[in-house]
């Protein structure tokens, strides 16, 4: 049974939808539906989610479930929990800003290890770029 989250946009609800017989586990299901929504702006940053039992209660799973699914979320800075005032969907380019910057800084000390030069390590990445985004 989908759970609709309030109107969001354009008085559209969001919903969740769990699929029992999905290879996935419903935790997994949760997490990339919101993540998704989130990065789509379906779930603008600042929304705030339901609370995990609220959450839970509508989908009908165990509070664990959406609890694992909301700290993976967390994680991966999708949304961010602010105490007693509940969980909201987070400024994920910032988070994704973040993580790039800590990926190149690793990137570089390992080049740096290999002996590589500036030049054939850019060379490296901007193949690596081509190859990832068809260009």
């Amino acid at each position: 049974m989908p759970l609709i989250f309030p109107p969001v946009r354009d008085n559209r609800p969001v919903s969740l939808k769990i699929r029992i017989d999905d290879s996935a586990p419903p935790y997994e299901q949760v997490r990339a539906q919101i993540s998704e929504q989130a990065r789509s702006g379906a779930l603008p940053v600042g929304y705030r989610l339901p609370t995990v039992r609220g959450l839970a209660e509508g989908l009908g799973l165990a509070v664990n479930t959406v609890a694992k699914a909301y700290r993976a979320l967390e994680s991966d800075g999708v949304i961010e929990t602010r105490g007693r005032n509940g969980t909201f969907v987070a400024a994920a380019g910032s988070a994704a800003e973040r993580e790039a910057a800590a990926a190149a800084q690793a990137y570089t000390e390992r080049v740096r290890r290999l002996g590589l030069t500036e030049v054939e390590a850019l060379a490296a990445v901007r193949d690596a770029l081509r190859a990832a985004y068809g260009g």
